[in-house]
This record gives structure tokens, C-alpha cells and sequence, in this order.
């Protein structure tokens, strides 16, 4: 499995990777919460339609750099953002406890 750290991470955080469309499109959907997170790659934008539980939301330029942190609600549905080139999620609340803030540099790795 993958994993993901910041600066602010006091360990690896277990990560998995949707890099197909139809697991970008799923997503979330139909869990009831993740351990860790889930990168979505590519990706500018989510909903929350459906979900069972609030997540965080980390847009993320080419470069792996947080350009922007969302919670969202279930039923939501989020703005694309510019300049964001893969999203982030987790459930609410793991975002502060790792540390991913805007401007946070996200490096990834092998469990």
C-alpha cells in the first residue's frame, strides 16, 4: 500500500490510489469511513452526493502542493479549482491532524 507524509505528519499515512475513472467516480461512495486517505489523480473537483460521512478535501497542484483545504458535507458538490491537479480525501478532521494546511508539500511513498 501506499502512503503519503508532510512535515507536520508524526507518521506515513496509509493512502490508496484511484487513478482509473471509474474508481475516481466512486470514490468515497458507499463506505462508511476510510482508514487513511484517497488520492484522486487527476482530479480538480469532488461531490459528496451520496456519502455516508463529512470528509476533508485537499486540492493539490502538479506538484503535490496544497492549494487549497475543504470539510465537506455528504450531498455536497464542490467548485473545481483552478490550478488543482489531484484531490486528496479523508474523513473530517484527519487534514489538521496531519498537518495539510495550504502550501503544505505532500510526498508520497511505498508502505
Amino acid at each position: 500500500m501506499a502512503t503519503f507524509t508532510t512535515a507536520g505528519a508524526a507518521a506515513p499515512v496509509p493512502l490508496e490510489v484511484a487513478r482509473s475513472a471509474s474508481d475516481r467516480r466512486r470514490g468515497l461512495l458507499g463506505r462508511d469511513g476510510i482508514e487513511g486517505a484517497l488520492l484522486l489523480s487527476p482530479a480538480s473537483a469532488v461531490h459528496t452526493l451520496g456519502m455516508r460521512f463529512a470528509i476533508d478535501v485537499a486540492y493539490l497542484d502538479r506538484d503535490l502542493r496544497v492549494v487549497a483545504v475543504r470539510t465537506m458535507r455528504p450531498g455536497r458538490i464542490g467548485l473545481p479549482r483552478p490550478w488543482a491537479r489531484h484531490v486528496l480525501e479523508a474523513e473530517a478532521g484527519a487534514m489538521e491532524r496531519w498537518g495539510v494546511r495550504r502550501g503544505t508539500q505532500v510526498l508520497l511513498g511505498d508502505a
